[in-house]
Order: structure tokens, then sequence, then C-alpha cells
């Protein structure tokens, strides 16, 4: 019961520091140009996230051969470019994946 506790607790704290970030601040506060720089942030931040889950393996080393994340993400980002839509590009990369792991 104790853990439980802690988990929600934990998810409480995050919730509210990262709530208070978004409720706390106004728009008017920033000018143009931090309003401009701000916006790479998601793109800054989402290479981050994505590279290392297809370049690495579950001991962190770099792994190219055999890898079949890094052909499943090239369909995935060729089919995003061409029809500007979100769930056709997770359907091929996700289709793609599973294809070349189960056959």
């Amino acid at each position: 019961m104790n853990s439980l506790l802690l988990i929600i607790l934990c998810g409480v704290v995050t919730f509210l520091t990262r709530f208070s970030m978004i409720a706390l601040l106004k728009k008017e506060m920033f000018n143009n140009r931090i309003r401009e720089v701000l916006s790479y942030v998601p793109s800054a931040i989402f290479p981050a996230i994505i590279f290392p889950a297809i370049f690495l393996d579950s001991s962190g080393s770099f792994l190219f051969e055999d890898n079949p994340k890094i052909l499943a993400s090239i369909i995935a980002v060729i089919v995003g470019m061409l029809s500007n839509n979100i769930l056709a590009t997770i359907v091929a990369g996700l289709s793609t994946y599973w294809f070349l792991i189960f056959i």
C-alpha cells in the first residue's frame, strides 16, 4: 500500500510542477522573439527521444546492422512527408516494423 501511495504522490507532484508553468505564465509576458525560439523546442526534443529508441539496443550499444527499426523509420518518414497524415505515418511505420520482425 505504501508503494501505491508513493506512486500517486509522485504523480501529483509531477503534475503540479508541470501544470504550474502552464497555468502561471501568461502569454503576454513573452515577446515575439522568445515565442519564435520556443516554437522550435518540440522539434529539438523529438530527435532526442526517438533516435536512441531506433539506433541503440537494450544495452546502450549502437545497433546499425540487422536493425528493422531503421528501415521502418525511413518508411514512416517517407509516408509522413508524402501524406502529411500522422495516423498514416504511424500505421506505415508500425506495420513495416512488425512485418520485418515477424516475417
